[in-house]
């Protein structure tokens, strides 16, 4: 198990072509379904548009997806993959705790930041549908193993709960992503914001640290 808790996947077998088209007309039906939400809202979307736009039959879409709902919680696995892809890419695992999850908040605002609007309209929807209640705690997780691993190096005080600060960092980002979505800025504004929620968890906003506690 690597640094984020994620194992090493054996080789999957090759595809025969019946399964390859399947997953060209469930992705066709994701893809038609992210630009018609994007661009006239979830609420506002059927599916028998989803089922015109990717080409293909009211029925088929139920070969695929039991409900509308559904497509977001495959937005919300596709979220996860990239991210995942985007750590890896970025070594993760080298450096102090600090650096670690300050390239995790980074490859989080980056993919947010390279499509506003799909973001935007996705988490809306994804809130709506409850999902934040039902999703697993996939960034907590992730973030609590970072924490983890700084407490096991000596890199903060004793005490401190790696599954507390896990979700208090999972709670800043979700906060500070909706708070972007609804007034985006200037490119890269998500990117500094989650880099400055941070900081102000790790250091805290006293002047001095109280007295018997040393900073992170």
């Amino acid at each position: 198990m690597n640094s984020t808790g994620a194992e090493a996947a054996p080789e999957a077998a090759p595809l025969g072509r019946r399964e390859r088209n399947k997953l060209r007309v469930r992705e066709r039906l994701y893809t038609a379904a992210l630009t018609l939400f994007t661009e006239q809202g979830y609420d506002e979307t059927s599916i028998d548009e989803i089922a015109e736009r990717a080409d293909v039959a009211r029925g088929t879409f139920f070969n695929y997806f039991q409900r509308k709902e559904d497509l977001l919680g495959t937005w919300g696995e596709k979220r996860r993959d990239k991210l995942r892809g985007s750590l890896a890419a970025d070594a993760l695992g080298a450096g102090a705790t600090r650096t670690r999850l300050q390239r995790c908040m980074r490859a989080l605002g980056k993919m947010n930041e390279e499509d506003q609007k799909e973001t935007g309209a996705m988490l809306m929807a994804w809130v709506r549908a409850g999902r934040p209640l039902l999703e697993e705690p996939y960034l907590a997780e992730l973030f609590s193993e970072l924490v983890a691993d700084g407490v096991r190096r000596g890199e903060f005080r004793e005490g401190i709960r790696p599954d507390q600060v896990g979700n208090a960092l999972r709670d800043l980002y979700l906060g500070t992503l909706y708070r972007w979505c609804m007034n985006p800025g200037r490119k890269g504004a998500l990117t500094k914001e989650l880099l400055a929620v941070l900081d102000l968890l790790l250091y805290g906003v006293f002047a001095e640290p109280e007295p018997g506690t040393t900073r992170a």
